[in-house]
């Protein structure tokens, strides 16, 4: 999977983004939320110093946080106060970059029409044109001091996440998925937030064998019952191929978190070994990746129960049991 790098050393601690309306600042502000800044939308121009006062105070305390903060046209009276804010800023010492968004009048003019959100300079009757221009107008001066100025006409969504890392989010530390990869049993129902479900049903269930039982799969002897077969080690070869495809498409695409649910019978044993294997999790990608079972913590159910619910299936099933058909694990 390509890496994405961020050397935190290197980000600057105080980010403004404006620009036009339409062009991409939303898409923005996810961008600088993933990199870990503190991000506050749509704030009056006036605020800015009492937000870096505060900021400061909470990092006496122990607490850093980098900031980025959207001033836009939306401030309406307040806007017009940016630049002289900038200035002010800049004399006082403190550091910031500015972050200019733009785009072609017909496409800013499509992007409205398509969201069917009214341009925010539109609001005495002016046609969607007319404020753009308005705006523009408005926004000229920012627009030629800006540190940074991002074209969106002809880009979508991922690029321009790109290009906003590339710029902000350049060095040696890594970034990627935050894995979660977790075991469950399709009788206690199907999980409703994993990105991807893979059934392991399929391979031979140790469930039959009375040794293992009781045991799960973070033990020993049914580790090595369900991965060392030959179907499981050619399984876990093509999951690992799949991941190699999906995961560099999510990161991509800017997902930060991704979750991976195993599933078994009951989640004791085979989906639990197999959420466990090295080779069943990216964690050799070097992502952070949590690993959990929730179905053992749910509690064991009892031998006694276990037992009979297994002989019910049992003269069901004419007293003979399929591997992966069992009722646990």
């Amino acid at each position: 999977m390509a890496e994405e790098v961020t050397e935190v050393s290197q980000m600057p601690d105080f980010v403004i983004v404006t620009g036009m309306s339409g062009a991409g600042r939303t898409e923005a502000m996810h961008v600088f939320e993933d990199l870990g800044y503190f991000c506050v939308d749509n704030l009056p121009s006036s605020l800015l110093g009492e937000l870096v006062r505060v900021n400061e105070e909470t990092e006496a305390a122990g607490e850093r946080r980098r900031l980025a903060v959207v001033c836009d046209s939306r401030n309406g009276d307040f806007f017009g106060d940016l630049e002289a804010e900038l200035a002010a800023m800049a004399e006082a010492g403190i550091s910031y970059k500015t972050l200019f968004l733009d785009a072609a009048d017909d496409k800013l003019i499509a992007r409205y029409k398509s969201s069917r959100r009214r341009h925010p300079l539109c609001t005495d009757g002016t046609t969607i044109w007319q404020g753009i221009q308005r705006e523009r107008h408005m926004l000229m001066g920012l627009r030629d001091r800006a540190d940074f100025v991002i074209d969106t006409t002809d880009m979508l969504p991922q690029k321009l996440r790109s290009t906003i890392r590339g710029l902000f989010a350049t060095g040696s530390e890594r970034k990627g998925l935050a894995v979660t990869v977790y075991s469950f049993g399709f009788k206690h129902g199907a999980p409703y937030d994993a990105d991807l479900v893979m059934d392991v049903r399929f391979l031979p269930n140790p469930y039959y064998d009375p040794e293992l039982r009781p045991l799960t799969g973070l033990d020993a002897p049914v580790r090595d019952f369900v991965r060392m077969r030959e179907e499981t080690i050619e399984f876990e070869r093509r999951w690992q191929d799949l991941l190699d495809v999906v995961m560099p498409g999510y990161v991509a695409e800017g997902k930060q978190q991704l979750a991976i649910g195993v599933g078994c019978t009951g989640g004791q044993h085979r989906s639990v070994a197999l959420a466990e294997a090295p080779g069943g999790i990216p964690k050799y990608k070097g992502d952070p990746v949590a690993v959990g079972h929730p179905e053992l913590r749910q509690g064991e159910r009892g031998a006694e129960v276990l037992r009979e619910s297994d002989n019910v299936l049992d003269a069901r099933a004419g007293g003979s049991a399929g591997a992966g058909t069992g009722k646990d694990a």
